[in-house]
């Protein structure tokens, strides 16, 4: 069985939209794209070598997919191995791509991304897709996150935790801060939510 992981950059209020770049991702009137590039360091870049050097095959969302489509392949001496994996995308309009190996989800992803998960094969990562994530929180699909949370707010934009986000616990089992301010850490999941009493 393989796990799914949410891969995430995000601010402190929990957006997660567009921040690669001005033109990422405009959708909602979203004006604040590239939000991530001044707080880049070596810290950053020497934990995402790590994760994106593991094995892992790619759960995307559509906008996303369209997205890294254009722009991996140009770019595949940075990050080989997003070529070799497969990309399974959840899409109900996209059915083929040039950039294989991809394989299209529609209709039950619920159904069809859990028996993805019973397989064995590389762990399934996530990266942004942020209508996919709700729906694989929803269902208590995900498995791990490894957030990278950004010293500033926005207000606006896509989040990663929104209505519908069931309790669920999870364990710290990585954690660091870069030196411009960036919360690099990692959840697992961890059962059910615990509560308690200071009253006794």
């Amino acid at each position: 069985m393989r796990k799914i992981i949410v891969l995430e950059f995000l601010t402190l209020d929990g957006v997660i939209q567009a921040g690669g770049g001005p033109e990422e991702d405009t959708s909602g009137g979203f004006n604040y794209g590239g939000w991530q590039v001044p707080y880049s360091d070596d810290t950053l870049g020497a934990v995402m070598k790590k994760q994106m050097n593991q094995p892992f095959d790619l759960l995307l969302g559509r906008k996303t997919f369209e997205i890294w489509e254009p722009y991996w392949p140009k770019h595949a001496d940075f990050w080989p191995g997003v070529m070799s994996a497969t990309k399974y995308i959840v899409s109900n309009t996209l059915t083929s791509s040039e950039w294989q190996p991809s394989v299209f989800l529609s209709g039950d992803i619920v159904e069809k991304i859990s028996k993805l998960k019973q397989e064995q094969r590389p762990d399934l990562h996530v990266y942004g897709s942020a209508n996919l994530v709700q729906t694989l929180m929803k269902h208590d699909l995900v498995d791990e996150f490894w957030l990278k949370i950004y010293p500033l707010t926005l207000g606006i934009g896509k989040r990663l935790f929104v209505d519908g986000t069931i309790p669920a616990a999870f364990k710290v089992t990585e954690s660091q801060i870069s030196p411009n301010g960036i919360i690099i850490v990692n959840y697992k999941r961890a059962g059910e939510v615990q509560t308690g009493s200071f009253d006794s």
